[in-house]
């Protein structure tokens, strides 16, 4: 754990009513996570981040304008997110705002994919997230906060080549939604955050696959926009603050709920046309974005070590 010693309150925060208060994020070394720190930070909000890649995460800390703390932790390991929770809230404070962002993404055949890559996805994105909410939610009832779980528009309807993605962001738009009628009696909320084209290094990676590529490429026009992170931090700070039960991202998903019966059979008839030019037996799998080869990598040399030299 690093703490970084902050000027206080940033200019122009005196007004919010996140100002004072302690924030959680997690995978907050890069992308969206990074981006919200920074916004939750410039809301006047005391930030702890949390991700994998330490000299990454200390970078995006070390650029925020108030006071922040940073803490290498995988949130598939339960006793790590607890002793990080008791160490932020000793630092800091008991947590306001949690928001469970940590995820990586596996592009590629299902056949193909190893079987511990696929795993790994659905112990970060899904398990994670429930280790998260488990660690923090003593505090978060304290304080009568917020958990915003980070999902994704894959948990509208699932996408060939992404099965360990789609079913963990599917997975957990349904613990977010369990969770919500448990904890609201203790006065916490819960959002629920639908990300769609979001300008990463996830998106990069799924762009090289040519079936994924072809799913976008179909999309209208304004449904293929690919947004900033810095826009959807902006979105997800604003339904933050509003303690919102849903946030969309960019905000026009909100008109496709009611639509979702029918993407799975548009997604499968756009697949199958593309599979045809692309059958699954030439195809390769892998991990999306730098951050999830950086996780995987490290979670690989973590269970499986390299022998040691003979003398």
């Amino acid at each position: 754990m690093s703490e970084i010693p902050g000027s206080g309150r940033p200019r122009g925060a005196a007004g919010s009513p996140l100002a004072g208060r302690v924030a959680v994020v997690t995978g907050a070394a890069r992308g969206v996570g990074a981006a919200l720190a920074r916004r939750l930070s410039d809301a006047g909000m005391l930030v702890a981040l949390i991700g994998r890649e330490e000299a990454t995460l200390r970078r995006a800390a070390d650029s925020l304008p108030g006071r922040s703390l940073c803490v290498e932790t995988d949130v598939t390991d339960r006793d790590a997110l607890h002793r990080a929770a008791h160490e932020i809230s000793g630092a800091l404070g008991p947590a306001s705002v949690v928001v469970a962002n940590a995820g990586i993404a596996t592009g590629g055949p299902f056949v193909h994919t190893p079987a511990d890559l696929w795993q790994r996805v659905i112990d970060v994105n899904l398990t994670g997230s429930a280790n998260t909410a488990r660690a923090f939610l003593p505090q978060l009832i304290n304080t009568r906060g917020y958990f915003l779980q980070i999902a994704s528009t894959a948990a509208f309807g699932s996408s060939p080549l992404m099965s360990a993605y789609c079913a963990s962001k599917a997975g957990v738009e349904s613990f977010a939604l369990a969770l919500r009628g448990e904890v609201e009696p203790d006065g916490v909320g819960v959002g629920i955050a639908y990300l769609h084209w979001t300008g990463t290094d996830m998106i990069t990676g799924a762009d090289d696959h040519p079936v994924l590529r072809a799913l976008r490429r179909n999309q209208p026009r304004f449904a293929r926009k690919v947004h900033t992170t810095a826009e959807v931090s902006a979105w997800l700070a604003s339904g933050i603050t509003r303690r919102a039960r849903h946030i969309y991202a960019p905000p026009w998903l909100r008109w496709c709920q009611p639509l979702r019966p029918a993407f799975p059979a548009l997604v499968s008839r756009l697949a199958r046309q593309e599979l045809r030019r692309q059958p699954p037996s030439r195809l390769t799998a892998g991990v999306l974005g730098a951050g999830g080869r950086a996780d995987f990598d490290t979670y690989r040399t973590a269970t499986h070590p390299p022998p040691p030299e003979r003398p």
